[in-house]
Protein backbone atom coordinates (compact mmCIF):
# COMPACT_ATOMS: atom_id res chain seq x y z
CA UNK A 1 0.00 0.00 0.00
CA UNK A 2 2.79 2.36 0.72
CA UNK A 3 4.45 1.95 -2.46
CA UNK A 4 1.47 3.14 -3.99
CA UNK A 5 1.17 6.31 -1.57
CA UNK A 6 4.57 6.65 -2.64
CA UNK A 7 4.05 6.05 -6.13
CA UNK A 8 1.66 9.11 -6.11
CA UNK A 9 4.07 11.71 -4.26
CA UNK A 10 6.65 10.46 -7.17
CA UNK A 11 4.50 11.74 -9.51
CA UNK A 12 3.72 14.84 -8.46
CA UNK A 13 7.37 15.46 -7.71
CA UNK A 14 7.79 14.73 -11.36
CA UNK A 15 5.47 17.41 -12.65
CA UNK A 16 7.28 19.76 -10.26
CA UNK A 17 10.82 18.77 -12.04
CA UNK A 18 8.73 19.56 -15.51
CA UNK A 19 7.83 22.87 -14.52
CA UNK A 20 11.61 23.00 -13.19
CA UNK A 21 12.72 22.43 -16.05
CA UNK A 22 10.74 24.43 -18.22
CA UNK A 23 12.05 27.53 -16.53
CA UNK A 24 15.77 26.42 -16.44
CA UNK A 25 15.54 25.89 -20.25
CA UNK A 26 13.98 29.80 -21.03
CA UNK A 27 16.72 30.93 -18.73
CA UNK A 28 14.62 32.23 -15.81
CA UNK A 29 15.75 33.04 -12.55
CA UNK A 30 14.55 30.91 -9.66
CA UNK A 31 12.97 32.38 -6.76
CA UNK A 32 14.18 29.97 -3.37
CA UNK A 33 12.68 30.27 -0.72
CA UNK A 34 13.77 27.74 2.62
CA UNK A 35 14.13 27.38 6.40
CA UNK A 36 17.21 28.22 8.21
CA UNK A 37 17.77 25.02 10.23
CA UNK A 38 19.62 22.02 8.88
CA UNK A 39 17.09 20.33 6.73
CA UNK A 40 15.59 23.52 5.42
CA UNK A 41 19.60 24.54 4.36
CA UNK A 42 20.03 20.75 2.80
CA UNK A 43 16.77 21.44 1.25
CA UNK A 44 17.94 24.67 -0.41
CA UNK A 45 21.42 23.25 -0.96
CA UNK A 46 19.76 20.45 -3.14
CA UNK A 47 17.50 22.55 -5.32
CA UNK A 48 20.16 25.47 -5.76
CA UNK A 49 23.06 22.47 -6.67
CA UNK A 50 20.56 21.48 -9.47
CA UNK A 51 19.40 24.76 -10.73
CA UNK A 52 23.44 25.67 -10.84
CA UNK A 53 24.31 22.13 -12.65
CA UNK A 54 21.89 22.58 -14.67
CA UNK A 55 23.24 25.48 -16.25
CA UNK A 56 20.61 28.36 -14.28
CA UNK A 57 20.57 30.87 -12.04
CA UNK A 58 18.96 31.44 -8.54
CA UNK A 59 18.30 34.12 -5.89
CA UNK A 60 17.75 32.40 -2.40
CA UNK A 61 16.56 33.51 1.10
CA UNK A 62 16.89 31.51 3.82
CA UNK A 63 14.08 32.56 6.75
CA UNK A 64 13.11 30.94 10.03
CA UNK A 65 9.04 31.25 8.75
CA UNK A 66 7.06 32.45 6.41
CA UNK A 67 5.10 35.71 6.93
CA UNK A 68 2.89 37.68 5.58
CA UNK A 69 4.57 40.45 5.10
CA UNK A 70 7.28 38.66 3.32
CA UNK A 71 4.70 37.16 1.17
CA UNK A 72 3.70 40.77 0.27
CA UNK A 73 6.88 41.32 -0.43
CA UNK A 74 7.48 38.55 -2.72
CA UNK A 75 4.12 39.26 -4.53
CA UNK A 76 5.98 42.44 -5.80
CA UNK A 77 9.00 40.31 -7.26
CA UNK A 78 9.07 39.82 -10.42
CA UNK A 79 10.34 36.16 -10.99
CA UNK A 80 8.44 33.63 -13.01
CA UNK A 81 9.42 30.51 -10.58
CA UNK A 82 9.44 30.83 -7.59
CA UNK A 83 10.50 27.72 -4.87
CA UNK A 84 9.45 26.97 -1.41
CA UNK A 85 11.32 24.01 0.38
CA UNK A 86 10.57 23.07 3.70
CA UNK A 87 8.02 25.77 3.83
CA UNK A 88 5.28 26.88 2.51
CA UNK A 89 2.25 24.20 2.90
CA UNK A 90 0.23 26.42 5.27
CA UNK A 91 0.19 28.94 2.96
CA UNK A 92 -0.80 27.62 -0.45
CA UNK A 93 -3.59 30.09 -1.28
CA UNK A 94 -1.20 33.15 -0.65
CA UNK A 95 1.70 31.35 -2.65
CA UNK A 96 -0.74 30.36 -5.88
CA UNK A 97 -1.57 34.35 -5.79
CA UNK A 98 2.59 35.05 -6.91
CA UNK A 99 2.87 36.49 -10.06
CA UNK A 100 4.70 33.87 -11.33
CA UNK A 101 4.39 29.92 -10.78
CA UNK A 102 5.39 28.21 -7.86
CA UNK A 103 6.69 24.97 -6.88
CA UNK A 104 6.30 23.50 -2.91
CA UNK A 105 8.51 20.85 -1.91
CA UNK A 106 7.20 20.62 2.30
CA UNK A 107 6.71 17.94 4.69
CA UNK A 108 4.75 19.61 7.31
CA UNK A 109 1.12 19.12 8.13
CA UNK A 110 -0.95 20.80 5.28
CA UNK A 111 -3.28 23.26 7.20
CA UNK A 112 -5.61 25.06 4.63
CA UNK A 113 -6.00 24.24 1.29
CA UNK A 114 -3.93 21.57 -0.96
CA UNK A 115 -3.91 23.51 -3.93
CA UNK A 116 -4.80 21.00 -6.59
CA UNK A 117 -7.18 23.60 -7.87
CA UNK A 118 -4.41 26.13 -8.42
CA UNK A 119 -3.35 26.49 -12.02
CA UNK A 120 0.16 28.20 -11.75
CA UNK A 121 0.78 25.95 -8.15
CA UNK A 122 2.78 22.44 -7.56
CA UNK A 123 2.22 21.00 -4.47
CA UNK A 124 4.43 18.34 -3.24
CA UNK A 125 4.42 16.96 0.25
CA UNK A 126 3.64 13.42 1.53
CA UNK A 127 0.81 14.58 4.05
CA UNK A 128 -1.09 15.25 0.56
CA UNK A 129 -0.81 11.54 -0.61
CA UNK A 130 -1.34 9.88 2.56
CA UNK A 131 2.44 9.53 4.04
CA UNK A 132 4.20 11.02 7.61
CA UNK A 133 6.16 13.69 7.43
CA UNK A 134 7.65 13.28 10.55
CA UNK A 135 9.18 10.11 9.53
CA UNK A 136 8.63 9.09 6.05
CA UNK A 137 10.27 11.89 4.60
CA UNK A 138 12.02 15.28 5.33
CA UNK A 139 11.96 18.84 3.21
CA UNK A 140 15.35 17.86 1.72
CA UNK A 141 14.03 14.47 0.72
CA UNK A 142 10.62 16.03 -0.76
CA UNK A 143 13.26 18.61 -2.57
CA UNK A 144 15.23 15.42 -4.20
CA UNK A 145 12.25 13.98 -5.82
CA UNK A 146 11.59 16.81 -7.40
CA UNK A 147 14.69 16.82 -9.03
CA UNK A 148 15.49 13.12 -9.24
CA UNK A 149 13.93 13.18 -12.88
CA UNK A 150 16.72 15.47 -13.99
CA UNK A 151 19.07 12.34 -12.46
CA UNK A 152 20.57 13.91 -9.48
CA UNK A 153 21.30 10.67 -7.74
CA UNK A 154 24.75 12.68 -6.19
CA UNK A 155 22.69 14.56 -4.31
CA UNK A 156 21.29 11.29 -2.13
CA UNK A 157 23.44 12.10 0.44
CA UNK A 158 22.67 15.83 0.97
CA UNK A 159 18.84 14.57 1.03
CA UNK A 160 19.40 12.27 4.00
CA UNK A 161 21.31 15.01 6.01
CA UNK A 162 18.29 16.78 5.97
CA UNK A 163 16.64 13.85 7.12
CA UNK A 164 19.15 13.77 9.91
CA UNK A 165 18.95 17.10 10.77
CA UNK A 166 15.09 16.30 11.55
CA UNK A 167 15.69 13.78 13.86
CA UNK A 168 14.05 11.23 11.41
CA UNK A 169 16.64 8.43 12.10
CA UNK A 170 15.76 6.64 14.93
CA UNK A 171 16.32 2.74 14.22
CA UNK A 172 16.50 3.45 10.89
CA UNK A 173 15.34 5.25 7.94
CA UNK A 174 11.60 4.41 6.77
CA UNK A 175 9.53 5.05 3.82
CA UNK A 176 10.51 7.65 1.28
CA UNK A 177 13.70 8.09 3.36
CA UNK A 178 15.09 4.18 2.89
CA UNK A 179 13.75 4.91 -1.13
CA UNK A 180 16.22 7.79 -1.11
CA UNK A 181 18.95 5.35 0.86
CA UNK A 182 18.97 2.46 -1.32
CA UNK A 183 19.09 4.70 -4.67
CA UNK A 184 22.14 6.49 -2.32
CA UNK A 185 23.98 3.56 -1.85
CA UNK A 186 23.43 1.71 -5.37
CA UNK A 187 25.03 4.82 -7.30
CA UNK A 188 27.90 4.33 -4.59
CA UNK A 189 27.71 7.95 -3.60
CA UNK A 190 26.40 6.97 0.17
CA UNK A 191 28.54 4.34 2.10
CA UNK A 192 26.80 2.12 5.20
CA UNK A 193 29.11 0.87 7.94
CA UNK A 194 28.93 -0.37 11.77
CA UNK A 195 30.38 2.16 14.17
CA UNK A 196 29.83 3.97 17.23
CA UNK A 197 28.52 7.08 16.90
CA UNK A 198 30.18 9.39 19.60
CA UNK A 199 30.26 13.01 18.45
CA UNK A 200 34.17 13.36 17.94
CA UNK A 201 36.83 10.49 17.26
CA UNK A 202 39.24 13.84 16.66
CA UNK A 203 38.80 15.80 20.39
CA UNK A 204 39.88 14.19 24.04
CA UNK A 205 37.49 11.47 24.35
CA UNK A 206 35.83 13.02 27.92
CA UNK A 207 34.32 16.26 25.63
CA UNK A 208 33.59 13.66 22.80
CA UNK A 209 31.20 11.94 24.88
CA UNK A 210 29.54 15.00 26.59
CA UNK A 211 29.17 16.32 22.97
CA UNK A 212 27.42 13.43 22.25
CA UNK A 213 23.42 14.41 22.24
CA UNK A 214 22.28 11.82 19.38
CA UNK A 215 21.94 9.55 20.47
CA UNK A 216 22.07 10.78 24.38
CA UNK A 217 24.05 8.82 27.15
CA UNK A 218 22.10 9.13 30.09
CA UNK A 219 24.47 10.49 33.28
CA UNK A 220 27.44 11.67 30.75
CA UNK A 221 25.84 13.70 27.56
CA UNK A 222 26.22 17.57 28.51
CA UNK A 223 28.35 16.94 31.46
CA UNK A 224 32.07 17.00 31.43
CA UNK A 225 33.03 16.20 34.83
CA UNK A 226 30.96 13.06 34.85
CA UNK A 227 32.46 12.14 31.55
CA UNK A 228 35.70 12.67 33.17
CA UNK A 229 34.44 10.49 36.29
CA UNK A 230 33.36 7.68 33.86
CA UNK A 231 36.16 7.14 32.16
CA UNK A 232 38.98 7.35 35.29
CA UNK A 233 36.50 4.68 36.71
CA UNK A 234 37.22 2.87 33.21
CA UNK A 235 41.13 3.16 33.72
CA UNK A 236 40.49 5.05 30.70
CA UNK A 237 42.63 8.26 30.10
CA UNK A 238 39.99 10.87 29.76
CA UNK A 239 42.30 13.61 27.82
CA UNK A 240 43.01 10.68 25.11
CA UNK A 241 41.58 10.50 21.32
CA UNK A 242 39.23 7.52 20.37
CA UNK A 243 41.53 7.16 17.61
CA UNK A 244 44.42 6.72 19.70
CA UNK A 245 42.82 4.02 21.95
CA UNK A 246 44.20 0.59 22.10
CA UNK A 247 41.91 -2.26 20.19
CA UNK A 248 40.49 -3.57 23.31
CA UNK A 249 39.92 -0.19 24.89
CA UNK A 250 37.58 0.40 21.92
CA UNK A 251 35.57 -2.57 22.80
CA UNK A 252 35.94 -1.89 26.32
CA UNK A 253 34.43 1.54 26.07
CA UNK A 254 31.86 0.31 23.24
CA UNK A 255 30.48 -2.62 25.60
CA UNK A 256 30.24 -0.34 28.47
CA UNK A 257 28.14 2.62 26.46
CA UNK A 258 25.97 0.06 24.79
CA UNK A 259 24.87 -0.95 28.21
CA UNK A 260 23.81 2.63 28.89
CA UNK A 261 22.44 3.41 25.65
CA UNK A 262 21.84 0.07 22.63
CA UNK A 263 21.38 2.83 20.47
CA UNK A 264 25.09 4.33 20.37
CA UNK A 265 26.47 1.47 17.89
CA UNK A 266 24.35 0.90 15.18
CA UNK A 267 24.94 1.62 11.30
CA UNK A 268 26.09 4.82 10.08
CA UNK A 269 26.15 6.76 6.45
CA UNK A 270 28.60 8.39 5.12
CA UNK A 271 29.73 9.85 1.52
CA UNK A 272 33.43 9.09 0.95
CA UNK A 273 34.21 11.89 -1.70
CA UNK A 274 32.92 14.27 1.20
CA UNK A 275 35.64 16.83 3.52
CA UNK A 276 36.57 14.80 6.29
CA UNK A 277 34.51 17.36 8.51
CA UNK A 278 30.90 16.55 6.73
CA UNK A 279 31.86 12.91 5.53
CA UNK A 280 29.49 11.40 8.39
CA UNK A 281 25.95 12.73 7.22
CA UNK A 282 24.77 13.12 10.84
CA UNK A 283 28.33 15.46 11.65
CA UNK A 284 27.13 17.18 8.01
CA UNK A 285 23.91 17.94 9.30
CA UNK A 286 24.77 19.00 12.94
CA UNK A 287 27.47 21.58 11.60
CA UNK A 288 24.42 22.74 9.39
CA UNK A 289 22.05 22.89 12.56
CA UNK A 290 25.24 24.78 14.19
CA UNK A 291 25.25 27.42 11.30
CA UNK A 292 21.42 28.06 11.26
CA UNK A 293 21.28 28.14 14.94
CA UNK A 294 24.62 30.88 14.97
CA UNK A 295 22.13 32.99 12.27
CA UNK A 296 24.93 32.56 9.29
CA UNK A 297 22.54 30.64 7.47
CA UNK A 298 24.99 31.36 4.59
CA UNK A 299 27.77 29.87 5.55
CA UNK A 300 25.63 26.38 5.71
CA UNK A 301 24.34 27.54 2.54
CA UNK A 302 27.81 27.67 1.21
CA UNK A 303 28.44 24.65 2.69
CA UNK A 304 26.33 22.97 0.92
CA UNK A 305 26.88 24.34 -2.57
CA UNK A 306 30.75 23.40 -2.19
CA UNK A 307 31.74 26.93 -1.92
CA UNK A 308 33.77 25.80 0.85
CA UNK A 309 37.51 27.92 1.32
CA UNK A 310 36.61 28.69 4.96
CA UNK A 311 32.93 27.71 5.70
CA UNK A 312 33.53 24.50 6.74
CA UNK A 313 35.92 25.44 9.42
CA UNK A 314 33.50 28.53 10.59
CA UNK A 315 31.17 25.26 10.13
CA UNK A 316 32.84 23.51 12.76
CA UNK A 317 33.96 26.47 15.20
CA UNK A 318 29.60 26.97 15.00
CA UNK A 319 29.55 23.62 16.18
CA UNK A 320 31.84 23.89 18.99
CA UNK A 321 30.03 26.66 20.46
CA UNK A 322 26.83 25.55 20.37
CA UNK A 323 28.02 22.46 21.90
CA UNK A 324 29.08 24.37 24.69
CA UNK A 325 25.84 26.29 24.44
CA UNK A 326 24.14 22.76 25.21
CA UNK A 327 26.43 21.92 28.18
CA UNK A 328 25.44 25.21 29.92
CA UNK A 329 21.85 24.72 28.86
CA UNK A 330 21.90 21.10 30.23
CA UNK A 331 23.11 22.15 33.53
CA UNK A 332 20.22 24.78 33.96
CA UNK A 333 17.62 22.79 33.07
CA UNK A 334 19.08 20.25 35.98
CA UNK A 335 19.27 23.24 38.54
CA UNK A 336 15.98 24.23 37.25
CA UNK A 337 13.64 21.42 36.39
CA UNK A 338 10.37 22.13 34.59
CA UNK A 339 6.59 23.47 35.62
CA UNK A 340 4.54 20.95 34.84
CA UNK A 341 0.74 20.58 34.76
CA UNK A 342 -1.34 17.61 34.47
CA UNK A 343 -0.90 17.11 30.61
CA UNK A 344 2.11 19.44 30.07
CA UNK A 345 5.49 20.61 30.72
CA UNK A 346 7.03 24.38 30.36
CA UNK A 347 10.19 26.10 30.38
CA UNK A 348 10.56 29.60 30.48
CA UNK A 349 13.35 31.85 29.54
CA UNK A 350 14.86 35.32 28.58
CA UNK A 351 18.15 34.74 28.02
CA UNK A 352 19.14 35.50 24.60
CA UNK A 353 22.05 32.03 23.91
CA UNK A 354 19.19 29.63 25.81
CA UNK A 355 16.87 31.37 23.46
CA UNK A 356 18.66 29.52 20.28
CA UNK A 357 18.55 25.97 21.45
CA UNK A 358 15.17 25.92 23.67
CA UNK A 359 13.80 23.22 21.34
CA UNK A 360 16.98 20.96 21.11
CA UNK A 361 17.17 21.24 25.33
CA UNK A 362 13.03 20.08 25.50
CA UNK A 363 14.16 17.05 23.67
CA UNK A 364 17.81 16.17 25.54
CA UNK A 365 15.82 16.72 28.64
CA UNK A 366 13.59 13.99 27.94
CA UNK A 367 16.44 11.98 26.32
CA UNK A 368 18.50 12.38 29.36
CA UNK A 369 15.34 12.16 31.77
CA UNK A 370 16.14 15.20 33.57
CA UNK A 371 12.87 16.52 32.40
CA UNK A 372 9.46 13.98 32.32
CA UNK A 373 8.89 11.96 28.80
CA UNK A 374 5.20 10.91 30.09
CA UNK A 375 4.57 14.91 29.35
CA UNK A 376 5.24 17.19 26.18
CA UNK A 377 7.58 19.72 26.59
CA UNK A 378 6.55 23.40 26.09
CA UNK A 379 9.64 25.28 25.73
CA UNK A 380 9.00 29.18 26.21
CA UNK A 381 11.05 32.44 25.08
CA UNK A 382 10.47 35.88 25.80
CA UNK A 383 11.20 38.54 22.88
CA UNK A 384 9.92 41.53 24.14
CA UNK A 385 5.57 41.48 23.53
CA UNK A 386 5.83 38.41 21.92
CA UNK A 387 7.09 35.14 22.80
CA UNK A 388 8.28 32.34 20.90
CA UNK A 389 6.97 28.69 21.54
CA UNK A 390 8.94 25.01 20.67
CA UNK A 391 6.96 21.64 21.36
CA UNK A 392 8.60 18.72 22.01
CA UNK A 393 7.46 15.26 22.87
CA UNK A 394 8.40 11.28 22.21
CA UNK A 395 7.22 9.21 19.74
CA UNK A 396 5.57 7.31 22.54
CA UNK A 397 3.35 10.03 23.21
CA UNK A 398 2.57 10.91 19.76
CA UNK A 399 1.33 7.18 19.44
CA UNK A 400 -0.95 7.73 22.61
CA UNK A 401 -2.54 10.73 20.49
CA UNK A 402 -0.36 13.82 20.99
CA UNK A 403 -0.18 16.29 18.00
CA UNK A 404 1.91 18.76 18.87
CA UNK A 405 1.22 20.98 15.30
CA UNK A 406 -2.36 20.43 16.08
CA UNK A 407 -2.44 21.60 19.60
CA UNK A 408 0.14 24.32 19.11
CA UNK A 409 -1.65 25.96 15.93
CA UNK A 410 -5.03 25.77 17.58
CA UNK A 411 -4.12 27.38 21.40
CA UNK A 412 -2.20 30.11 19.51
CA UNK A 413 -4.74 30.82 16.76
CA UNK A 414 -7.22 31.54 20.11
CA UNK A 415 -4.81 34.08 21.12
CA UNK A 416 -3.68 35.91 17.72
CA UNK A 417 -0.92 34.04 17.02
CA UNK A 418 0.35 31.42 14.93
CA UNK A 419 2.03 27.61 15.24
CA UNK A 420 1.81 24.50 13.85
CA UNK A 421 4.16 21.66 12.79
CA UNK A 422 4.21 18.02 13.08
CA UNK A 423 2.85 15.88 16.07
CA UNK A 424 6.33 15.42 17.63
CA UNK A 425 7.57 18.89 17.18
CA UNK A 426 5.69 22.27 16.87
CA UNK A 427 6.00 26.15 17.26
CA UNK A 428 3.96 29.21 18.22
CA UNK A 429 4.75 32.98 18.22
CA UNK A 430 1.71 34.51 20.89
CA UNK A 431 1.68 37.94 22.37
CA UNK A 432 3.24 37.20 26.17
CA UNK A 433 -0.14 39.09 27.60
CA UNK A 434 -1.71 35.70 27.01
CA UNK A 435 0.90 33.49 27.62
CA UNK A 436 -0.62 32.05 31.31
CA UNK A 437 -3.61 31.57 29.08
CA UNK A 438 -2.16 29.58 26.12
CA UNK A 439 -0.08 27.38 28.66
CA UNK A 440 -4.02 26.35 30.25
CA UNK A 441 -5.40 26.22 26.79
CA UNK A 442 -2.55 23.78 25.57
CA UNK A 443 -2.54 21.63 28.51
CA UNK A 444 -6.74 21.35 27.82
CA UNK A 445 -5.90 20.28 24.17
CA UNK A 446 -3.39 17.89 24.92
CA UNK A 447 -5.83 16.08 27.90
CA UNK A 448 -8.43 15.61 25.55
CA UNK A 449 -5.74 14.19 22.91
CA UNK A 450 -4.92 11.84 25.02
CA UNK A 451 -7.69 11.06 26.65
Amino acid sequence: MNQNKQHYLLNRAEEASKLLKEHLDNDNVVRVISHNDSDGISAAGVICNTIAQEGGKFHVSLVPRLKDEFLDRLAREKYKLFFFSDMGSGYVEKIGRLKGNAIIADHHQTMDTTGDDIESLVHVNPHLFGLDGTRDVSASGVTYLTVRPLDKVQLTGLALVGAFGDMQYSDGFQGVNQTILTEAIESGTVEEQEDLKIASKAEPLYKALAHTFQPAIPGISGDLEASQGFLEKMGISYGIKFTDLANEEKDFLRERLVDMNPHIFGKVYSVPKEDPALRNLENYSEILDACGKNKNHSVGLSICLGDRKSAIQEGVEFLKKYHDTLLKGISWIRREGSQEMDHAQYIYTEDKEKKKIMGTLASLGMDLNILNPEKPVITLSRMHDEVKISGRTTLEMTSKGVNLGFALEQAAKSFNGAGGGHNIAAGAVIPYRELENFKNLVNDIISTQVS
